[in-house]
């Protein structure tokens, strides 16, 4: 179909300016932090705002995803968060990046409960996982390709430059959206969303465990996402080696991605069950990458903790990509981006203290292990959170 192909494509883009728009901070940390006088616990602060904004805004946008459409609401979003990025370049002080942050956190909130919207309107269940893992790739790939392109910038430009930069590129992606893409009939012609539908959601054991472990999905992606190029630097690297360093984890995350949602689809075709097929690649991925986190946080040899945190990278984002493949299935098209969006706001209300705890601890200790090892914990906990709560899709009446 020619809306599919057009659909994959502009999600794909979003989602990948999306991760550009959050990797700014982490790429610009040193600098933020020197200009600004801030030290490493405000820049925790600063990185975690855009999660708890991110998070609480989760909660009416998968309500307004399924209400009015995502054509509208995607496409609305995506201009108010790259205005939010641009007018981060433009800040004066703390308070200002501050707000800046929390808007895009607000903006950037549809995004991946869009996604599982549009995928399961132009497709059916047993292949939504290609697909989704195709453009869940776009929270490795941004990162991936944003090191070295938003590390040139930042030193030729300066990190002003590169925020509005990145701001500029999504507002004109955001005309381009909403020009191209139609919400399709099933998607028009369903009942508006209640909130009484909304919050029956939350009576039920799978949504409760979908919203916890998907907390140690996003603490140990957005704790790398945010932090990891200080930890690079800290271990020795200069910036420009970092932002070419950075490439390797994000490819990794994005094999994960897409090798996980292979896998969830041809599980389904040999005949398992579509709820237990979404979990085994997500169960899997987050005890191996909190596994590999260990060595990681342990080890004296940078070139080895670069190589654990490829493994974790992989195995982190093919749990994530597992997620939202399973938010595709756990209950009806009709619901499916307000149980998406609850999933992501606890993913985030828990993984926003991801870069403030490692500021405080990076802070205390001096060094990344405490803060590493908190995460691989928090991982394997998740784990147990997929395993034993969610068992049974949420009936749709």
């Amino acid at each position: 179909m020619r809306m599919r192909a057009i659909a994959v494509v502009l999600l794909l883009l979003i989602g990948i300016t999306n991760y550009l728009d959050r990797s700014t901070l982490g790429i610009a940390n040193t600098g933020v932090a020197g200009e600004l006088g801030a030290s490493a616990s405000t820049m925790g602060l600063l990185l975690s705002v855009f999660s708890w904004a991110y998070a609480f805004a989760q909660l009416p946008a998968g309500a307004m995803l399924d209400r009015y459409g995502p054509r509208r609401v995607l496409g609305i979003g995506l201009l108010l968060w790259s205005l939010a990025q641009a007018a981060g370049g433009l800040a004066a002080n703390v308070k200002q990046l501050l707000v800046s942050r929390a808007v895009l956190g607000v903006g950037e909130a549809p995004t991946f409960p869009a996604n599982a919207k549009v995928i399961a309107s132009l497709y059916p269940a047993e292949r939504r996982g290609t697909p989704i893992g195709l453009l869940n790739a776009a929270s490795s790939i941004g990162p991936a390709i944003g090191p070295p392109l938003l590390t040139w910038l930042m030193l030729g430009f300066g990190w002003r430059t590169m925020f509005i930069t990145v701001g500029a590129l999504g507002v004109l992606l955001a005309i381009v959206w909403l020009a191209c893409y139609r919400d399709q009939g099933r998607d028009r012609k369903t009942r508006a969303v209640t909130l009484r539908e909304w919050a029956r959601l939350l009576r039920f054991r799978t949504t409760w465990g979908m919203i916890l472990g998907f907390t140690g999905v996003v603490y140990s992606v957005y704790l790398y996402l945010t932090w990891l190029p200080a930890y690079l630097e800290r271990r020795g690297l200069s910036i420009a080696d970092t932002g070419f360093a950075l490439v390797l984890p994000y490819l990794a995350g994005t094999a994960g991605t897409l090798v996980s949602g292979w896998v969830g689809d041809r599980l389904v075709r040999r005949g398992m069950a579509n709820m237990t097929a979404r979990k085994i690649p997500l169960i899997l991925g987050l005890v191996l990458g909190g596994a590999a986190t260990v060595p990681a946080a342990l080890t004296p040899s940078t070139g080895l903790a670069l190589g654990c945190i490829c493994l974790a990278q992989f195995f982190v984002n093919a749990a994530s990509s597992g997620g939202w493949a399973l938010a595709s299935v756990a209950t009806s098209e009709r619901m499916t981006a307000s149980l998406g969006s609850l999933q992501n706001f606890g993913g985030y209300f828990g993984g926003a203290f991801a870069p403030l705890a490692t500021g405080i601890l990076v802070e205390t200790t001096g060094s990344f292990t405490i803060a590493l090892l908190a995460a691989s914990a928090v991982a394997i906990l998740a784990a147990f959170s997929y395993a034993f709560l969610v068992r049974r899709p949420v009936p749709a009446d």
